[in-house]
């Protein structure tokens, strides 16, 4: 398997989810409904399958 560099935006997309999630384990945001563990879970998703899949 080769891994490649996620594009920008989905790296940004990855960076914005881990701060939220950072943000509501702080309990700064109360409005987001997810646990911050899913919200770090989904980030790292995003991140991985940016790494994994060619051309995201």
């Amino acid at each position: 398997m080769e891994l490649s560099a996620p594009k920008t935006i989905t790296f940004v997309i990855a960076l914005i989810i881990a701060v939220l999630a950072v943000l509501a384990a702080l309990n700064a945001l109360t409005f987001i409904p997810l646990a911050a563990i899913w919200l770090m879970t989904i980030a790292f998703i995003v991140l991985a399958a940016g790494c994994l899949l060619k051309g995201v």
